[in-house]
């Protein structure tokens, strides 16, 4: 088990499902990952989950208020570590990118801010107190990659790699043109052109580990589960499929 006891800034740290039906969440999470769950208050009538993997945080997850969240579709959010969320967000500002929420303090767990980049996907900053965030990283189960697809490859690249230090490898084939985020020399996430057609902005897709892509698929499917891109092998490196949950929220499995 690839346990986790600290993130170093621009790491990915934390990932966090808004949803409009958090108990269906729970039990279809629970039952695809074998995620059990603790529930916190966060105020009146509402709750805060953490999503855990043999007893260790792996996500987390929340009921989008329409009030509070006004248009905002069910989706899975990435937090990146940063040692100070209030200058982060001040340069994201000066890069091009828009603060949405924050920076603001989480009680004792940390400080964070919502932020957008320029082509207006979504993304939060995590400076830690005491919440250290993922407790298992690349095990089947737990995040292992984040996925920006984007409709403007080179100012994301310009923006990410002033933001968070990041190294942007690009290659490309016969079908596409993609980008590894290095960080440390080890690459953490990736970069894709939105693909023609799809009627989707900018995002950010997690991916969680599996221990058998073909399997999960299945499973998912049974479950719920809207089938986006099938099990699909990535020549040398691995197989992947991408789903949209029950409520819609999208999200990739991959096996290594």
């Amino acid at each position: 088990m690839a346990e986790v006891t600290s993130h170093a800034p621009g790491e990915f740290c934390w990932v966090e499902l808004g949803t409009t039906d958090q108990n269906a969440a729970k039990g279809f999470y629970g039952k695809l990952f074998d995620w059990t769950f603790r529930d916190d208050a966060m105020g009146p009538g509402e709750v805060y989950t953490t999503f855990l993997l043999k007893g260790q945080p792996v996500a987390a997850g929340f009921k989008l208020d329409p009030k509070q969240h006004p248009g905002v579709p069910p989706h899975w959010m990435p937090y990146v570590a940063t040692a100070d969320a209030d200058a982060t967000a001040r340069r994201a500002g000066e890069l091009g990118g828009n603060v949405k929420l924050g920076p603001f303090d989480v009680m004792d767990f940390g400080r964070m801010a919502v932020l957008t980049d320029p082509s207006g996907a979504a993304f939060s900053v995590w400076q830690a107190k005491t919440h250290r965030g993922i407790g298992i990283h690349n095990e089947p189960g737990a995040f292992c990659w984040g996925q920006l697809n984007t409709s403007d490859m080179a100012k994301a690249e310009a923006f990410y790699t002033a933001l968070f230090g990041w190294a942007a490898k690009t290659g490309s084939d016969d079908t596409m043109t993609y980008t590894e985020w290095v960080l440390g020399g080890i690459p953490i996430g990736g970069m894709m052109a939105l693909p023609e057609g799809v009627p989707a902005p900018p995002h950010w897709l997690a991916y969680f580990a599996v221990a058998d892509c073909d399997a999960t698929a299945v499973r998912a499917a049974s479950l719920g589960a809207t089938t986006c891109v099938p099990p699909t092998d990535i020549p040398g490196t691995g197989r992947f499929a991408v789903f949209a949950d029950p409520q819609g929220a999208t999200f990739a499995i991959y096996k290594g």
